[in-house]
């Protein structure tokens, strides 16, 4: 009888030190399992929604190259591809970006602005300043008059005519000398909180004669309102400020961004 008892407790306790054992062989499934079905898992349209931001038309082609030499000057520019598979000939506008000091010409891609605009009927080009992205630095940009020919020449070798110039924050070092010496030749200027606009008098923005499109975020209190004061001066100008954005605003807002720079390009045509 008591051998018996002996044998039965044996067993029970086998099986206690095998049922432990599978429990902690299963344990981490378990968890993972319990950790995976909390996760949110968004829909396929929230995702389809989500990606809509910055996304690039399928019926637009990013097409890369450089232009210049010393320094070669990289370029983006949007394409249009027609039903037949070629590229678009209509253009309204030509319309080149600058990118502030934290960018490149890839942000004007990934935030959307190229397609956008190449859809709707503008030529779109964005290019890397010299020192950013895949241009060189160039010790031969240092004297505004060196900077105002850079663009001119970008401006030849792109086969512009009178392009939109789109400029932000540090690249207002070439677009305002530009802008103040030969304003003539551009259709029209887009600036966001551009810098260096203190260097010069307020006489030389009133005899500017290009229409202008001053946008600036609501926070920003430095170069946002620094530029606005200069450039407020000029006589085609128009200011819009951009509710709840910061210095980069068309990142805190690119919808309301688009929808302002769009409205500005049609009343140029």
């Amino acid at each position: 009888m008591t051998m018996t008892l002996i044998r039965n407790r044996l067993v029970l306790l086998v099986l206690g030190v095998l049922v432990t054992f599978v429990l902690y062989l299963l344990l981490p499934a378990i968890q993972h399992e319990r950790f995976t079905s909390s996760v949110d898992i968004p829909k396929p349209r929230a995702m389809e929604e989500d990606m809509k931001k910055g996304q690039i038309s399928s019926n637009v082609t990013i097409l890369t190259g450089t232009v210049l030499q010393n320094p070669s000057v990289f370029f983006r520019e949007a394409v249009l591809i027609q039903k037949d598979g070629s590229p678009s000939t209509e253009n309204r506008l030509e319309v080149i970006f600058l990118h502030g000091q934290s960018f490149t010409s890839k942000t004007w891609e990934e935030l959307g602005t190229l397609a956008l605009l190449s859809e709707s009927g503008h030529r779109a080009i964005a290019i890397d300043l010299p020192g950013y992205g895949e241009t060189p630095r160039s010790t031969a940009l240092e004297a505004a008059q060196s900077r105002v020919a850079f663009l001119q020449q970008i401006f030849k070798e792109l086969k512009f005519q009178r392009p939109v110039l789109v400029s932000s924050s540090m690249s207002g070092r070439y677009s305002i000398p530009l802008l103040l010496a030969s304003g003539e030749q551009l259709k029209g200027f887009v600036s966001i909180a551009p810098a260096g606009t203190k260097d010069f008098t307020t006489q030389q923005y009133q005899q500017v004669q290009t229409p202008t499109l001053i946008i600036y975020g609501e926070h920003d209190t430095a170069l946002g309102l620094q530029s606005l004061q200069s450039l407020q001066q000029i006589p085609k100008s128009r200011v819009v400020m951009l509710p709840g954005a910061g210095h980069a605003c068309y990142l805190d807002k690119p919808q309301e961004f688009h929808k302002v720079l769009l409205n500005f390009l049609g009343e140029l045509k």
